[in-house]
């Protein structure tokens, strides 16, 4: 019998007391329990969005988060500009096409991000544009956006900061409120410990006051509705009780830990990581990494795709691939959620031996050595 690790950005792993809430008898989501489980709920993801504002939970994959962001405050035409470095950076650019408005593409080479004084010439070219959209953790590439830069940009201008931290939150630092963010949308299959099928979005005053305008469709994603219901302490439609009981157990062990403690963590085994890799020769993809995921890239000779199903066949390591142009190129582990350093020691060993096998000239030990000295530090 062989162990199976999941070290992907998402789905991540379920601690087992997340899973056992689930398992109980399922309740009805009109009544008093569940609202009491709604409520509560909402309250703990403040602190982890590090907000003020109500946070909405949709029964959807973050990227319904981020089509309600799009249709709740825009109007057909408006001008955005979308930075696109990566497979989740493009899905702004092709949510936003979908809904007719004009989008000003900031993009670079996958792996890299742009500068805000690169932004800050493009919002001074538009200066009619209604919206930045911005991606805090960009997943295919394991790259960190420069939100809290891109915030000081738009605080004093009447455009919107629409974020996608949907991978990043719980693993990259991001305070909603003191970075001026209009709109985070974040998922809960990352770093909150969960299966997929939550999305949640919280919204400013700002934001809100863009909704009066917005004549984009809408009805599933109406975000009016959802919080016209939260102040009845429920949803407008019927939610995913189960999950949202496992998010009320998870928020409880991350608020515990101490979100600032847990993002430590992270940086602590993300910081591992890479001192591992390099030590081993390899080389990272990102130019500015997160702490949320390391993306590597196959050494010469290596096929990453080959390498990907070696770690899961023999090893037990599930890692993800490279997405689009990167695929079978890179390999990438998750170092966020319910992942610890143990994990990351044993997926570091999974990939000295690997390499070895695969005929890379790898000195065994060398990638653990280096991480053990960053992981003695917790």
């Amino acid at each position: 019998m062989k162990k199976k690790f999941l070290l992907t950005p998402g789905p991540t792993p379920v601690p087992e007391e997340v899973l056992l809430t689930q398992a109980a008898p399922i309740i009805h989501h009109r009544t008093k329990e569940a609202s009491e489980i709604i409520m509560s709920a909402t309250e703990d993801l403040k602190k982890v969005f590090k907000t003020k504002n109500d946070v909405l939970t949709l029964t959807s994959s973050g990227t319904g988060g981020m089509e309600g962001a799009i249709a709740n405050t825009l109007k057909e035409g408006d001008k955005v500009i979308a930075i696109a470095c990566g497979k989740f950076g493009e899905r702004w650019v092709e949510i936003s096409r979908a809904y007719r408005l004009n989008v000003v593409v900031i993009d670079r080479e996958w792996g890299d991000y742009p500068d805000p004084e690169d932004i800050k010439k493009e919002l001074d070219k538009n200066p009619d544009a209604k919206a930045v959209l911005s991606t805090l953790c960009e997943t295919s590439t394991a790259t960190l956006g420069c939100i809290k830069e891109i915030g000081e940009l738009l605080k004093d201008r009447d455009t919107l900061h629409i974020v996608d931290a949907i991978s990043g939150l719980g693993g990259d630092n991001i305070e909603v409120d003191n970075w001026h963010v209009d709109i985070c949308v974040a998922g809960s299959q990352k770093g909150l410990m969960l299966p997929p099928g939550l999305a949640f979005v919280t919204m400013s005053e700002k934001a809100w006051r863009f909704t009066e305008q917005s004549n984009l469709p809408k009805y599933y994603f109406d975000f009016k509705a959802y919080k016209k219901s939260l102040g009845k302490s429920t949803t407008p439609y019927t939610p995913a009780i189960t999950l949202i009981i496992g998010l009320r157990k998870a928020l409880d062990l991350i608020l515990k830990e101490g979100i600032d403690n847990v993002l430590h963590r992270n940086a602590v085994m993300a910081e591992a990581t890479r001192k591992a890799v390099k030590a081993l020769g390899l080389e990272l993809l990102s130019k500015k990494p997160a702490n949320t995921v390391t993306a590597i890239k196959a050494p010469q000779g290596v096929d990453g795709a080959e390498w990907k199903n070696l770690l899961a066949k023999k090893y037990g390591m599930n890692v993800a691939g490279g997405q689009a142009q990167l695929k079978g190129k890179i390999i990438r582990i998750a170092h966020l959620g319910y992942i610890d350093p143990f994990d990351i020691l044993a997926v570091i060993s999974a990939i000295e031996m690997s390499l070895k096998e695969l005929g890379y000239p790898v000195k065994i030990g060398e990638g653990i050595k280096s991480a053990e000295e960053v992981l003695s530090t917790l």
